[in-house]
């Protein structure tokens, strides 16, 4: 079992319709959803950085730098998402399964603990990321049609909101957008 360095944040939904993540160790980022295309995010940060993050299939996030530099991370349930190699995992203290997730790690439950299967990939072919695509679009057309989301093997949070980002009328800004 892998134990990674920890960083919470929480999301502030912006009257514009953007979200402002605060992350504990102070970064900052904006977050505007590309419209039309539901699994990507353009964002950037207080330090200077910004890019895209695109939910893949099997819970997988490419995030793309500026200068086109792609790492990958994975949704591992409970609001945690595992970056790189499992050096570091972020958790959303703003959503339930964030602090859910909190509650269970204090509790000493042994199942939150990174294990090699949640690791995200070091890198990825473009013919492997569009199959991921197109899986995670499966998903959604089958979860939106009444046939119930894709867990994937990462652990059900039973909220299916972080697939899309978006809430169940597709307005608003849901409280785990992918990181």
């Amino acid at each position: 079992m892998i134990r990674p360095q920890e960083i919470g944040y929480a999301d502030e939904l912006l009257a514009d319709g953007t979200v402002h993540r605060r992350y504990e160790d102070g970064l900052e980022e904006w977050r505007s959803r590309t419209p039309g295309r539901p699994h990507l995010v353009r964002w950037r940060d207080n330090r200077g950085a910004s890019g895209t993050d695109e939910l893949l299939g099997n819970h997988v996030i490419k995030r793309t730098l500026a200068d086109g530099t792609a790492t990958y991370a994975r949704d591992i349930g409970y609001g945690r998402t595992v970056w790189a190699r499992g050096e570091r995992v972020t958790v959303n203290r703003s959503s339930f399964g964030g602090r859910m997730g909190v509650l269970l790690a204090g509790l000493g439950v042994a199942t939150l603990a990174i294990t090699a299967a949640h690791l995200p990939p070091l890198n990825m072919t473009p013919a492997e990321e569009e199959a991921l695509r197109r899986q995670q679009e499966q998903s959604q057309a089958s979860s939106s049609s009444g046939g119930g989301g894709d867990s994937g093997g990462g652990e059900d949070t039973g909220d299916d909101s972080w697939e899309a980002g978006w809430d169940s009328d597709g307005d608003a800004w849901s409280d785990d957008d992918f990181g």
